[in-house]
């Protein structure tokens, strides 16, 4: 499943990056689609398979559904590192900070990482038991 034009023009907003020079579409797409999530039916976007060993497959119930701050969050990350090599420094008189961008892009990296999605994790019994009622618990042992 793909990222659609509305969530990559979401995620172009929370980013501050309303053309495509710096980030082409297909790439911001590329961070969407990093964090597929469960969708509001309660499908998850895998389903496990009865394969040894188990292998994901696509579930095709799943709508489409990303975590888009999280998406977000991996841009600003990506952006500090671009301007991190910027150093404050004096010179004729004058103080340069260049660094306060650097600090403000990960500031903005936080605050969409404080918003994304809760997420939870669905155990899978792996090996599947064939008949549950061979089990027996904990009943006490014949002599």
């Amino acid at each position: 499943m793909t990222a659609t034009a509305a969530q990559i023009a979401d995620v172009r907003r929370m980013t501050a990056e309303p053309s495509i020079d710096t980030y082409s579409d297909a790439l911001v797409a590329d961070f969407i689609e990093r964090y597929p999530h469960i969708d509001e039916q309660g499908e998850e976007p895998f389903t496990l398979s009865s394969d040894t060993p188990p292998v994901h497959e696509d579930n095709d119930d799943w709508m489409p559904t990303y975590d888009l701050h999280a998406a977000a969050g991996d841009i600003w990350e990506e952006k500090a590192a671009n301007v991190a090599h910027r150093v404050d420094f004096a010179a004729d008189g004058g103080n340069y900070s260049m660094s306060n961008q650097y600090l403000q892009y990960m500031a903005m990296a936080r605050s969409h990482r404080s918003r994304r999605l809760p997420s939870t994790a669905r155990m899978h019994k792996s090996p599947k038991e064939v008949d549950p009622a061979i089990w027996i618990g904990n009943l006490p042992e014949s002599d």
